[in-house]
């Protein structure tokens, strides 16, 4: 897998401030993480260590599209 790309100080500050650019980094990582469980289901390979990163990645999607959907500052469009 290649490395994870961490959010930065900048984009963290920027999220506090603005709802919308909160609901596209909240979106972003939501697809991100996703991309990357597919990955591992795909692998048959260390299926122990792969079984608990997935079960810990969904729990992670779970909070990330409940975040997103509890956002006040989201619009309805979006």
């Amino acid at each position: 897998m290649s490395a994870f790309a961490p959010v930065s100080d900048a984009e963290l500050a920027q999220a506090r401030r603005d709802p919308q650019f909160r609901q596209r980094l909240l979106k972003r990582s939501l697809e991100l993480l996703l991309a990357r469980l597919q990955k591992l289901r795909a692998k048959p390979a260390a299926a122990d260590a792969s079984a608990t990163q997935i079960r810990e990645g969904v729990q992670l999607a779970v909070r990330l599209a409940e975040l997103i959907q509890a956002d006040p500052g989201r619009s309805s469009g979006a």
